[in-house]
Parts: C-alpha cells; sequence; structure tokens
C-alpha cells in the first residue's frame, strides 16, 4: 500500500496548495479520530484500518447517487452543544438566523423564509415542533440533502435537513450527562440520559433531559426620520429589556421487536414539555419629532407547551431482494400563553392596560409507505406514498381598559385550520457501470388549506406539484478518489398556515417599519427549477475537498409588501415575480496523519459558501432574496494530544450580511456576524470525561436595521442586541 502513495499525496498537495487562492482557508475535519502509531509498529496500525473498514460498512456521502452529507454522532457532540442549531452552523452551506447564540432559522444555499425543508426521522417537522427542543444526544444523526429526492417531501428548494433520532441499540448502555453553564451572570443547568439493552428479539432505549436557564437580553432600537428634502425630522431611542427563565423536559423512548430476519416493527416516540416566564420592558426617549403613542411598556409573559409524537413502522424483507417500509404517526402539541401588560405615555401616565390570552392546538395523523425490489441486474426501484392530515385550532383574547376615551379595543381572535397532504412517488437507481450511477424520481404533491375564523371568510386553498429529479455520479476512470455529481430537481414551496389566513396582528406603534401583520388567501406556491453540480476528491485517511455550484429559478417569488390601508400600515405576503439565485461552496476535511505519520493528531476543516440572487421585480441594487446570506464559512481544528487523555478544538464561523432592497420601497441591512467557539475534552478514565467550552467566544453585537422610503420621507429603525459569552461544563458517565 505504502508504494502507491505517491501519485496520490502528490495530487493532495497540490490541491491544498490551490485551495487557500480559492476561498481563503484550507481546513478539513476529522473523519475518525484515530491516528498512525509510531513506524516502529508497523503491524499494529495494518490491523486497526481493517477493524475500522468492517465496522464502517458503507459511505453513504462517498457512493450514494444522491448527494447527501451525513454528520455522525460523533461530530454532533463533539464541541459541547446543547441545541441543534449550534451544531448545524457549522456544516456547509448551513446558516442560522437571528442573533449570534440564541438560535434562529435553519437555512441551506444562504436562504431564509422556509426553503429549507426540516425533517423529522424523514417526515416534515410536525406542527409546534422546534429544533432547540432536541438535545443532541437523542440524535443518531443529521442528513444533509443539498438536492430533492423523491421519497421526500419536494418543498425543499434550497435543501433538505433530516434529523433522525436514534433507533438502533446494539449494546447495552447506561450513559448520564450533567452540565452547567454562565451566560452573562445567568446560570442554568442541564441533565440527559441514555438507558438502552436487548434481550432476545426485543430492545429498547430511552433518552431524556431536563433543562433550566435563565437569560438577560437587553437591546436597543434607534429611529430616524426624514422628510423629502432629507432633512431629519424624527429621532427616537428605545431601551429594552428581557429577561426570565425557562424550563423543559424532554423524552424519546423507542423499542424495537424482532419476528425475524429483516422483519422488525419499532415504536418511536418524542415527549417535550416546556415552561418559559419572562419580563419585557421598552422605554422610548424621544429626541426630536413627535412621541410615540406609547412611550413606554411592560409586559410579563407566561407561556406553557407540550408536544407529543409516536411514530411505529414495519420494515420487512421479501423474497428476491425486495423490502417493504410501512410507517404510521400521530402527533399533538399544545401551547397556552398568558400576557398582561401596560402601557405609558411619554409623560409617564399609564394610558392602557391589556390582557392578551392565547392557546394553540395541533392535532395531527401521518401515514407512508415504500416497496422497493431490484427489478433487473443493477437497478433498484422503489415507489411510494406519504399521507398528512393536521388540524389546528387557535384563539387569542384581548381584553383593554384605559382612562382614556376611545383607546381600549377588546378583541376575539378565534380560528380553525385543516391541511390535507398526499403525495405519490416513484424512482429508480441505476447503476449502469460500477464507475456510473443514475437516479430518476417523479413526485406528485397535493397541498389542501381550510380555515374558519371570526373576523374573516373562509379561506380554501388548493396546490399540488409534479416535481421530475435527476441525479447522477460518475467516478472518474483512472482514479479512485475522484468523482463528479449532476442534479436536476423540481420543487417548491407552499405557502404556511399563517400566511393565507386573512386575519391581522396588531403593531403597539404603526409605522412603516413597525406595520401590522396580515395573511394573503391568493397566496399561491412558489416553484423552482435547480441545476446541482459538484466536483468531489476523496483523501486517505478520511479526508476530502469538494467544489460545487447551484442554480434556482424561482417562480412567484413570495415577499412581504408593506403598504397603507385605512390609515394604518399592514405587511401582507404576496406573490411578486421571479428570483434568480445561484452559489458557489466549498469544502475541505484534513486529518494531518493522513499525509504525514509523524505529523500532531490534527484534524483540519473548512467550508466556504457565495450566494447571489436577484428579484425581476424589484430595481437595482442589492435587490435579492430577502434574508439570504451572500457569503459564509466556517474553519475550525481538533487536536488529540498523544501525550495526554485531552482534546482541544474550536471553530470560527462568518456570516456576511450587507444592504438589501426588499421592494420599491424597503429596504433592510445586517451587520456581518463572527462566532467563535471553543473546547476541550478531558478523559478522566475509560467511562468518564469532562467537556468545557466556550459559546459566542467574541460575543460581537449584532446590528439589524429597516428602513422604509418613499417621495415623502423615509423611516429607519436600527436595532442594537449586545451578545455574551456562554461557559458551559459537561460531566458525561458511562456505567
Amino acid at each position: 500500500m505504502s508504494n502507491n502513495n505517491t501519485p496520490s499525496r502528490a495530487l493532495t498537495l497540490r490541491l491544498l496548495i490551490a485551495a487557500p487562492a480559492i476561498f481563503g482557508m484550507v481546513a478539513a475535519q476529522a473523519a475518525g479520530q484515530q491516528g498512525a502509531v509510531p513506524a516502529e509498529q508497523v503491524p499494529a496500525p495494518i490491523q486497526k484500518v481493517e477493524i475500522k473498514g468492517a465496522a464502517a460498512s458503507y459511505d453513504a456521502r462517498r457512493n450514494d447517487t444522491a448527494t447527501k452529507i451525513v454528520v455522525s454522532q460523533e461530530e454532533i457532540l463533539r464541541n459541547g452543544d446543547t441545541t441543534i442549531g449550534e451544531v448545524l452552523k457549522r456544516l456547509p452551506g448551513v446558516t442560522v438566523g437571528g442573533v449570534q447564540g440564541r438560535g434562529g432559522d435553519i437555512r441551506m444555499r444562504g436562504l431564509g423564509s422556509g426553503y429549507t425543508q426540516i425533517l423529522l426521522n424523514g417526515e416534515p417537522s410536525p406542527a409546534g415542533f422546534s429544533l432547540d427542543s432536541l438535545s443532541p444526544d437523542m440524535i443518531e444523526r443529521i442528513e444533509i440533502m443539498r438536492a430533492a429526492t423523491a421519497e421526500y417531501s419536494t418543498q425543499a428548494i434550497a435543501g433538505a435537513i433530516n434529523i433522525v433520532l436514534k433507533r438502533t441499540i446494539v449494546t447495552a448502555q447506561r450513559e448520564v450527562k450533567a452540565g452547567a453553564q454562565e451566560d452573562n451572570g445567568n446560570y442554568g443547568t442541564n441533565i440527559n440520559f441514555q438507558l438502552a439493552d436487548r434481550k432476545g428479539p426485543l430492545s429498547y432505549a430511552v433518552g431524556g433531559g431536563i433543562t433550566y436557564a435563565r437569560f438577560e437580553r437587553p437591546s436597543e432600537v434607534v429611529t430616524e426620520g426624514g422628510n423629502a428634502a432629507g432633512a431629519p425630522i424624527l429621532l427616537r431611542r428605545a431601551d429594552q429589556q428581557n429577561r426570565g427563565h425557562f424550563e423543559a423536559f424532554n423524552l424519546s423512548p423507542r423499542i424495537n421487536w424482532t419476528l425475524g430476519p429483516g422483519d422488525v416493527i419499532t415504536s418511536q416516540n418524542f415527549i417535550n414539555v416546556n415552561r418559559f416566564r419572562g419580563d419585557n420592558t421598552e422605554k422610548v426617549h424621544t429626541l426630536l419629532g413627535a412621541a410615540p403613542r406609547y412611550s413606554a411598556t411592560n409586559v410579563a409573559i407566561e407561556s406553557d407547551s407540550a408536544l407529543f409524537r409516536s411514530d411505529l413502522s414495519w420494515t420487512r424483507k421479501l423474497a428476491q431482494g425486495a423490502k417493504l417500509d410501512m410507517k404510521a404517526g400521530v402527533n399533538y402539541s399544545q401551547r397556552d400563553t398568558r400576557a398582561p401588560s401596560r402601557q405609558f405615555d411619554a409623560a409617564g401616565k399609564q394610558v392602557l392596560e391589556r390582557l392578551i390570552t392565547s392557546s394553540a392546538v395541533d392535532k395531527g395523523l401521518t401515514a407512508s409507505g415504500k416497496y422497493a425490489t431490484p427489478i433487473f441486474e443493477g437497478h433498484a426501484l422503489a415507489a411510494g406514498w406519504d399521507a398528512g392530515y393536521s388540524k389546528r385550532d387557535e384563539d387569542r383574547i384581548q381584553r383593554e381598559t384605559s382612562p382614556v376615551p376611545g383607546v381600549a379595543k377588546d378583541l376575539d381572535q378565534v380560528f380553525a385550520a385543516n391541511v390535507t397532504r398526499l403525495a405519490l412517488f416513484a424512482q429508480d437507481e441505476w447503476t449502469v457501470t460500477p464507475r456510473w450511477s443514475v437516479y430518476a424520481g417523479l413526485r406528485w404533491e397535493g397541498i389542501e388549506t381550510r380555515s374558519s375564523g371570526a373576523g374573516y371568510a373562509p379561506v380554501d386553498n388548493k396546490s399540488s406539484v409534479w416535481s421530475p429529479l435527476f441525479q447522477t455520479l460518475w467516478k472518474i476512470p483512472g482514479s479512485k478518489s475522484d468523482q463528479v455529481r449532476l442534479g436536476l430537481t423540481r420543487t417548491y414551496k407552499a405557502p404556511g398556515v399563517g400566511s393565507l389566513i386573512p386575519r391581522r396582528f396588531s403593531s403597539n406603534n404603526n409605522s412603516q417599519t413597525s406595520p401590522d401583520q396580515q395573511g394573503n388567501p391568493l397566496l399561491k406556491p412558489e416553484l423552482a427549477w435547480g441545476l446541482d453540480l459538484a466536483y468531489e476528491h476523496y483523501l486517505d485517511g478520511g479526508g476530502l475537498l469538494t467544489a460545487s455550484t447551484f442554480v434556482r429559478r424561482i417562480d412567484d417569488i413570495t415577499r412581504n409588501q408593506v403598504s397603507l390601508v385605512d390609515g394604518l400600515w399592514v405587511s401582507m405576503p404576496v406573490n411578486d415575480g421571479v428570483a434568480n439565485t445561484r452559489g458557489i461552496e466549498l469544502e475541505a476535511k484534513l486529518p494531518l496523519r493522513s499525509l504525514y505519520k509523524t505529523a500532531p493528531n490534527i484534524d483540519l476543516r473548512a467550508n466556504l459558501a457565495r450566494n447571489w440572487s436577484t428579484l425581476t421585480t424589484v430595481p437595482g441594487p442589492n435587490n435579492r432574496l430577502d434574508q439570504q446570506t451572500p457569503f459564509s464559512g466556517t474553519v475550525g481544528v481538533d487536536y488529540k494530544l498523544d501525550s495526554a487523555p485531552l482534546t482541544l478544538g474550536g471553530s470560527y464561523s462568518f456570516q456576511n450580511g450587507g444592504p438589501v432592497r426588499i421592494s420599491l420601497n424597503q429596504y433592510a441591512y445586517s451587520v456581518p456576524k463572527r462566532s467563535l467557539d471553543l473546547y476541550g475534552l478531558w478523559k478522566l478514565s475509560p467511562k468518564n470525561q469532562l467537556r468545557v467550552s466556550l459559546a459566542n467566544a467574541l460575543h460581537q453585537d449584532n446590528l439589524t436595521q429597516s428602513r422604509y422610503a418613499d417621495p415623502s420621507g423615509s423611516l429607519s429603525d436600527s436595532t442594537i442586541a449586545p451578545t455574551s459569552v456562554v461557559l458551559r461544563a459537561l460531566l458525561e458517565m458511562k456505567f
């Protein structure tokens, strides 16, 4: 084997030298944490490699025709993260919206607004589900699918992220993790556990956790206004303070029953209970111009929620290599909120007292099935169906009192919505030659949303999409390390229930930059054609270098339009033209010992993404998709010391922001975000280890701006949110 390494090593070195010139950083990620041993012990490393190769039976990322990045549990737990969002932000092409260290919406290709499909065990995540409700310890793996496949929902214009909960029970497991954190003087704790065992045909596993944390999040909002000539006519500064605490409990029991060879029934359940208490205050200082309607607001929030999800699946291997998968599921979630508030005028006099009580109940059923069979040599044909029904009942009751006549306004907002979904699909994976494979799929998916409630006419919205899909993998002749991927896809994004219901949510101080919100029952789904192309070079020892590019054309793009209606500013989603988006993604993973056996046991990793987009109905410049991240990247290192049972590591992430022109009159800006996370892992004994981490070590202030400008003048809101360093310690014990 060693005699054949010279050409591969030369090619590897040339690629590594070229990589910095392409994207400004070279990094790599460990594939397995094993390293070479001294040269005098040559037989031992050979034996170790063979054992690992037998255990790792299949490399899905390298060999699947449909492109997929698989993140193992070892990688998920490496940095001591407490939420899935913190894990995902380091992965290629994935960014997280919102303020650093506080979570936010998950995005692929830099696209926000729901273009990324989040799946739980291969199915669309149920209503009321939040990724932050999952502990990383409960997850077996994360699959990142850049191009859609027929088996999963094609509501994935940017791509899909599949969170797979633990299912396989190999050996008995008894594990407890106890942790504590400090965030700007506020303390929290969490305890996670895993129990698993097998007895004959039955095996079980129970995972769960309890979390408690306090938080304090100050921010400042600066409001500026100008007249048609550009002269300043308004200046306000609002000091905001959000503080409180939350508790969460989650439990994930599962049972596997093996009826016979290849015949397994699995019960997978997920329970999550949350309790939140918070106090929000705002004090507005008017330095120029008129004071707002309310110059101070105090709000106390009490919110309790619960989510239950249960799946029963049956997998059976049939004759001649065929396989049948069936699954049925039920989910239930409930949220109850009580929010009393007091509003004051500029003189400090209370002018309004408001009490809002709201509740939302979501119930759902899902059912799916897939039959797969090899029809002849090299062909794997599969066909199936996927159906779901969900019902949402929500009410919002508002009661107000005021000493000022005409100010108080009571509202009873009650509505119900039903969503029915049905999909049929067929797909074929054909191994044309040992170096060329082709995937072709077709999926039809239809959605019907019906809603009725107080204050608006019944809504009945139907949409359906045919999605032809094609992907191919070509392993370049004469090379065992290089391959090319191509994908053509038809995907879409259906409007959510909240976007369809024409119910208005009022803003405290209504303005162009703080408008009322209202849905639009005439919304149509956004339809997209996509092209994906990738080149992959795999290194000995688990490293890789990849370069990929994508193009999407999105018809009937949805954007929020702000307009003046009956003297109030209202934001409503509308379909408005075509968006074209494209991008380039680069990734590198390199264990140094794959190049030099005497090198330190260091694993490097890096990724970089550059995205562009334009809207045909919005004049430039900066007429890109709202919330799109134009530039993002991560570089990280993991160092396992040979002289001590200690592993050190960290990662630096960057997300560019910049100006966006949302419409003819609407503009937005966000500051570039930088994040540094560090960790250390000390193995106290074979069964006990201590993990210490620093999250958001740079504690950079976050800045966003919203601006509205027309011939009569302009108005802008700039929000500055300080962030803090989070220190965590986690003791992991196995019994």
